[in-house]
């Protein structure tokens, strides 16, 4: 159990960000499709839990500080470095042959990915603001690798989105780690003095609004209209606004966006807005071209 938590199998559901290009270009339900992404997302997840390891390795003294993360493996002292590092080993090994498996293209863009978070983890994670968009740019990198593994063309304003939200939920984890220093006086992070609440709060409502324009422009753009054969795509920026604003609450009324993933879990609003979101796509995308209904 103990080796199970230090791979975080809990965070996995962010590599579902794999499965949108295969979900917007109507292939859900392809089994081959399926078959190629589900390999890409095992490739995925466990690559992103060897770098969780050399994070939490790296981290340990840091976690030991920290209310919630000093119960982690490393800095509990449950799992010894020496076994870590081996663990380390095994996941970059399993990660690299099931993305061979894929394909060399998508072995590039998961080696960019662990190089880049690699990277994060010996330094760059120091350095605020480049920080969150490293974090960012790792979402971009598995919709991208999720196209590749599908076989499927990306809409760059899909991309611009997804680097967008993935950009709020990092700035309202700063925020969350910032409200932790003026409450216990610790510094959760180096990167943490570059950030204020003043300054997360600003940037954090930028983001946000410059997110709902986008997806407004995504919807009303007229590619998109063709590709979806309708124009009423606009009428679902009512759970992305939904979900925003939840968010947003959670940030700032309740001060409690420590974990993206937790609320993930656990927000029953936001579940249902994603839910939602979902099923009017599914019904604009896959019901029969025939969309009278909907004109």
């Amino acid at each position: 159990m103990k080796y199970i938590k230090l791979l975080r199998p809990k965070h996995w559901a962010k590599n579902t960000f794999l499965l949108i290009p295969l979900f917007f270009a109507g292939e859900i339900f392809k089994p081959e499709k399926l078959l190629e992404l589900l390999l890409a997302f095992m490739a995925f997840s466990i690559t992103a839990s060897s770098i969780y390891i050399i994070n939490d390795y790296q981290d340990i003294e840091a976690d030991r500080k920290h209310p919630e993360k000093c119960k982690r493996p490393l800095a509990s002292g449950e799992i010894s470095k020496p076994a870590a590092l081996l663990l380390f080993a095994l996941c970059i090994l399993a990660g690299a042959g099931l993305g061979y498996l894929v394909g060399l293209k998508f072995l590039f863009v998961l080696g960019i990915y662990f190089v880049m978070n690699l990277l994060y983890c010996f330094g760059l994670k120091h350095i605020s603001i480049l920080d969150i968009i490293i974090l960012a740019i790792g979402f971009v990198l598995r919709v991208k690798a999720g196209g590749i593994a599908g076989n499927i063309a990306m809409s760059e304003w899909l991309m611009v989105m997804i680097f967008l939200l993935a950009l709020f939920m990092a700035i309202a984890k700063r925020r969350d780690d910032v409200l932790i220093k003026m409450q216990s006086g610790q510094e959760m992070r180096k990167a943490a003095k570059g950030y204020n609440l003043d300054f997360l709060n600003v940037i954090l409502s930028l983001v946000s609004a410059v997110i709902i324009v986008c997806y407004l422009m995504y919807t009303m753009a007229p590619e998109t209209q063709v590709r979806f054969h309708t124009y009423r795509l606009y009428y679902t920026t009512l759970f992305v606004i939904g979900g925003l604003l939840r968010y947003l609450q959670i940030t700032y009324v309740e001060n409690n966006t420590g974990s993206p993933t937790k609320i993930l879990y656990k927000d029953r609003f936001i579940q249902l807005t994603i839910l939602l979101w979902v099923l009017s796509f599914y019904v604009l995308i896959y019901w029969p071209t025939n969309k009278v209904f909907f004109e």
